[in-house]
């Protein structure tokens, strides 16, 4: 079967536990990286997760597929607010934190079984924003890019 994937890898000078906590904090604090939206779950294998718009809009829906903190984080992700990219059905997106030097290698792995993927298109314009902003947010404690774009799924 055909597959689409996106891959993000960037380095991020903070601990594995810090940024594990980045990735499955609080909504307040996922906010101020992700352009307003959050993502609610427990973070443990076979919870629910969903990413909710500043509005209450839920964006996209899924579970937790796998989670072992503070290393690997896979979600089976759905789209839900536009047609299109809901009818492509269900991706995967496997989070990795490995330490590299002083930093934390963070891997983002984004695939659907399909090709061309409308959703992978959208998460890969989406992805490095947000990445960003966590990095920075981590590093500096201050975020780079204030309204740069809406979130992938606001397109």
């Amino acid at each position: 079967m055909a597959r689409s994937t996106f891959v993000y890898v960037t380095y991020i000078r903070t601990t594995r536990e810090k940024l594990w906590s980045a990735l499955t904090a609080d909504a307040e604090f996922m906010k101020q990286y992700w352009f307003g939206v959050h993502c609610e779950s427990q973070w443990t294998a076979g919870s629910p997760w969903k990413m909710v718009a500043g509005n209450g809009q839920i964006l996209d829906a899924g579970e937790i597929i796998e989670a072992d903190p503070p290393r690997r984080l896979v979600i089976r992700w759905q789209h839900q607010s536009k047609p299109e990219l809901k009818a492509e059905g269900e991706s995967r997106c496997t989070i990795e934190l490995e330490p590299f030097g002083t930093a934390i290698r963070l891997s983002i792995t984004h695939t659907i079984e399909r090709e061309p993927s409308k959703l992978i298109e959208a998460v890969s314009g989406g992805w490095p924003k947000i990445i960003a902003n966590l990095k920075s947010l981590l590093e500096t404690g201050a975020i780079v890019l204030l309204d740069a774009y809406p979130p992938c799924n606001q397109r």
